[in-house]
């Protein structure tokens, strides 16, 4: 299973993301392809944000060496699933694709806690909420998690 995090610069959301769920697929065992892009590009290269990589250093996870990437039209070729983290970036992702089977792909990660509401992730890059997003996006993950296996 190949999964993409994506929000909007990739530096806060979208780190996290892959990171809780990159973690939670390695101690099932399961050998998953867990990354992270932002549809914006504006901090391509970077090491995620001070906020996020702290917040996650203290569930202990480490992002600090994933780098921000823009998303792309191929990475509908390489994932099997896109979950983004709010309306915005999901209509962006969804503007790239090509066909209906790709379009398929892409999924609020949200409605896996909140099915069919079209919640989004807050972006606490402004505003602050770290920990609240970190929680919000780990019981995503784990809905994910048991969503796509059979697993506790």
């Amino acid at each position: 299973m190949k999964i993409l995090m994506v929000c909007l610069g990739n530096i806060c959301r979208s780190p996290i993301a892959e990171g809780i769920l990159d973690k939670m697929a390695g101690e099932k065992g399961l050998n998953w392809t867990i990354e992270s892009a932002g549809t914006s590009g504006f901090h391509n290269g970077e090491k995620p944000d001070s906020r996020s990589i702290e917040v996650a250093d203290r569930h202990g996870i480490d992002i600090s060496k994933q780098r921000s990437r823009k998303f792309m039209q191929e990475d509908f070729k390489v994932f099997d699933l896109i979950l983004v983290m709010d309306a915005q970036n999901y209509q962006n992702v969804k503007a790239l694709s090509s066909n209906p089977k790709d379009t398929e792909k892409v999924n609020l990660i949200l409605n896996y806690t909140f099915p069919n509401q079209n919640r989004g992730v807050p972006d606490p890059y402004y505003e602050g909420g770290f920990d609240y997003v970190f929680e919000l996006l780990q019981e995503a993950c784990d809905k994910v998690l048991k969503s796509l296996t059979n697993l506790d």
